[in-house]
């Protein structure tokens, strides 16, 4: 399991003195230290494309409530903080595109991100969640998800409704299987759940027909489903650092890999640090082309 992140918190500085900045509306000491006089509307990036506001290692352990009156922001940027939770007036940035949460101590989600309704890119890496709202699937343009580094153990069944996911990362968390509401994200292409507690990876991974990157490593899986093998259009599946002693006879169907990967970053087959039958390690280091023919061959006699 990847480290967690600490869940000790920070002390609370006391009641806030409020000073009143050119005539606008009152700010806090802190909202006035990141504003230095001026109008928050000056602290806009105004991109081609997106509006963007950034607030990244900061040390803040509070928002400064004069985001939520920055209604135009579309992408925001708050990781690497000491954030211990995301109030509900996030549901006022009703433009946000992209939230990036990474690095915070929070612990849940506040169900008003339900109204962000254009949000396609969420990182809530490397928080110390336990749970997510089921609310999280209002958000029907999310494409991306990365829940990374966390103390998940199960996901609301309603995340089956984001139909236009494309990419999940579920990586270093509590889990001990792969969540059923995951096997309904048709558009799914890739999907990270290395360092859980997976025993096995259930047959309906066959219903991910997008998936192109599936990593699994640093489990304790046993065996290798035949119905991953249905998953032709996988050009990296890494299953390396689990319990797996034989490989599917079918696994040549698999012919997009294209190699036997040693790289994390290679696309291909990563299948090391398992405790393969023979002959099967010695075909591997032979390469793919190698395995794929003596498992076609074991599958014809």
């Amino acid at each position: 399991m990847g480290a967690k992140p600490s869940s000790a918190h920070c002390r609370d500085k006391g009641p806030r003195r409020m000073v009143l900045l050119r005539g606008r509306q009152p700010f806090s000491p802190w909202d006035d230290s990141l504003l230095l006089g001026k109008d928050p509307r000056a602290l806009l990036k105004r991109g081609m494309h997106h509006v963007s506001f950034s607030l990244v290692t900061k040390g803040m352990t509070d928002i400064p409530s004069f985001l939520w009156g920055l209604s135009e922001v579309q992408k925001l940027n708050l990781s690497h903080n000491q954030l211990r939770a995301l109030p509900p007036d996030v549901g006022k940035l009703s433009r946000l595109v992209v939230l990036n949460l990474c690095g915070n101590r929070l612990r849940s989600l506040p169900q008003e991100i339900s109204l962000l309704k254009s949000l396609k890119v969420l990182f809530v890496n490397m928080n110390c969640l336990t749970e997510l709202p089921a609310e999280l699937s209002a958000c029907r343009s999310l494409e991306v998800l990365s829940l990374s580094h966390n103390c998940l153990s199960q996901l609301p069944a309603s995340l089956a409704d984001l139909s236009r996911l494309r990419k999940l990362n579920l990586s270093n968390n509590y889990f001990a299987h792969i969540p059923i509401c995951v096997f309904a994200l048709k558009e799914l292409d890739f999907l990270h759940v290395g360092s859980n507690r997976l025993e096995n990876i259930a047959e309906s991974i066959q219903c991910l027909v997008s998936l192109q990157i599936f990593i699994a490593e640093s489990n304790n899986i046993h065996s290798f489903p035949r119905s991953l093998c249905l998953l032709t259009g996988l050009e990296l599946l890494n299953l390396n650092n689990n319990d797996i002693q034989t490989l599917p006879d079918e696994l040549y169907l698999l012919w997009r890999l294209g190699r036997i990967a040693w790289n994390p970053m290679d696309k291909g087959l990563h299948i090391s640090h398992n405790p393969l039958s023979k002959p099967l390690p010695e075909l591997v280091e032979g390469g793919l082309e190698m395995l794929f023919s003596y498992l076609k061959d074991k599958k014809h006699n």
